[in-house]
């Protein structure tokens, strides 16, 4: 049955976080809402959709720049044994331009089979998606597997990024039909087996809502309910990074009550280094990034933040929650301050800070000599500029620490993105416990905001009031 735009207005909204009286499920409530591939009964020759993590980089061989494809291995490999026909479909970095012809050929030698790419498959003008994608589908024999062109070609794919509550009107036509023309054309059966599609693309959050079935694939079940369920009783959060809102996702971990101590780097840490000092009384100046004519800017720190801080300090303070936060500071030109001071900025920490962060590792290590295997750390971030030589130290001598506590028996877990890197430069991923493939997915997860396609895949099996978790 198709949808109607009186559907999906509601649904959107939910999507957005615009309805007041949709539930707010906890990260293990939204999980034990979905189905899991498992669950899915389907007869050889049905055409399942499965929202794949395509946005890689393949080298020249398997295993360079294709672990997000290998991560989908599992799930494909079963739709093939059951005989279904897989059509992945997924974006590629951000520019519309960009194509998965690449990716497709590296999935397919990963899979062992052909992947052919089906170029030009919606008419944007319309939304309309081709009739020879439905006929290539109809035609294919069971087990095939085959991926659409890049998503983000379209614009509809990104209708939903800066989207407020009130341009649904104008959106909702669009994303309803592109909706219904999945369904109609392509599948009514969903997999999501991307985890690091944290974005409000169409294809994450939109497509499930015309489903008769939905479902997580393999890898991205046993990444939330691993390494992420681990990270959700996490005792020491390494947190740094160069936004100033991923306060809100600290405040949400140092919600849940299991934080006993924060390590901070980055210009997250200056932030709570100002609000430190203000509250015992002191000044601490952040030079450019709380510059009102930086606004705007990544590193731009506001008044209103300053005061979340603050109060982020003071509860935590009250909690028994230990925060370290650097003592010097490597500046643009070099020089190493204990202060930041009008017209500079901080890249990097500085000597002393690494040295104070390897006391409280060490503090840390023998707290939990007794208990270390049950000890969680989770890492995110990093500590300034790394990419650039002038201001690495700080991030590769604290990725010394993670092994230090990995070593010490402890489980460390690294959130991905640039922290992954970090430890890929400056050591080996079996120095730490794991290192996730999509640092804002985790981040989501663990923070303030739930994971769009979480939410819009737990409103399409309420709808379809399908057997929920596990099989």
């Amino acid at each position: 049955m198709s949808l109607t735009t009186e559907q999906m207005t509601p649904w959107c909204r939910r999507i957005l976080g615009a309805d007041p009286d949709a539930p707010q499920p906890t990260l293990e409530q939204y999980l034990e809402a979905i189905p899991r591939l498992d669950c899915l009964d389907l007869p050889p020759g049905t055409p399942v959709l499965v929202r794949g993590d395509v946005d890689a980089k393949p080298g020249d061989k398997i295993g360079e720049g294709d672990i997000r494809l290998r991560s989908m291995a599992a799930t494909l490999n079963h739709c093939r044994s059951k005989g279904w026909k897989a059509i992945i479909f997924g974006h590629i970095g951000r520019d519309p331009e960009k194509s998965l012809d690449k990716v497709a050929r590296r999935l397919g030698e990963i899979l062992g089979c052909e992947v052919p790419l089906l170029a030009d498959w919606l008419d944007a003008d319309s939304i309309t998606i081709s009739e020879s994608v439905r006929q290539a589908i109809e035609q294919a024999p069971p087990g095939a597997v085959c991926m659409l062109e890049n998503t983000r070609k379209y614009d509809v794919e990104r209708a939903l990024w800066k989207a407020k509550p009130g341009d649904l009107p104008e959106l909702t036509p669009g994303l309803t039909k592109l909706a219904n023309e999945f369904a109609a054309k392509v599948a009514t059966v969903y997999i999501h087996e991307a985890f690091s599609a944290g974005s409000l693309d169409s294809s994450s959050v939109i497509v499930p809502a015309a489903m008769e079935k939905v479902a997580l694939g393999r890898y991205i079940a046993e990444q939330f309910e691993g390494p992420l369920r681990d990270c959700l009783g996490a005792q020491l959060v390494v947190f740094s990074g160069l936004k100033a809102d991923k306060l809100d996702d600290l405040q949400a971990m140092i919600d849940r009550g299991k934080i006993q101590q924060i390590i901070a780097g980055g210009s997250l840490s200056v932030a709570l280094k100002k609000a430190a000092e203000e509250l015992d009384g002191r000044e601490f100046h952040l030079g450019e990034s709380e510059n009102p004519e930086n606004q705007g800017k990544p590193f731009y720190i506001s008044p209103e933040r300053i005061e979340q801080a603050k109060r982020m300090v003071a509860e935590g303070r009250r909690k028994g929650i230990e925060f370290v936060m650097p003592v010097d500071f490597v500046l643009q030109d070099g020089q190493v301050s204990d202060q930041i001071g009008p017209g500079n900025q901080q890249f990097d920490v500085g000597p002393a800070s690494s040295a104070r962060y390897a006391e409280a590792v060490g503090q840390f290590i023998e707290q939990h000599r007794a208990d270390a295997a049950e000890t969680v750390v989770f890492h995110n971030g990093v500590f300034g500029k790394f990419e650039d030589e002038r201001f690495e130290e700080g991030t590769r001598n604290f990725v010394g620490q993670l092994k230090r506590m990995h070593d010490a028996g402890i489980k460390v877990y690294v959130g991905g993105g640039e922290g992954g890197k970090a430890v890929e430069k400056y050591g080996s991923p079996d120095d730490v416990t794991y290192v996730f493939t999509a640092g804002g997915t985790v981040l989501n997860a663990l923070g303030s905001e739930p994971v769009p396609y979480l939410v819009a895949l737990a409103a399409a099996a309420e709808r379809m009031e399908q057997p929920a978790g596990h099989p």
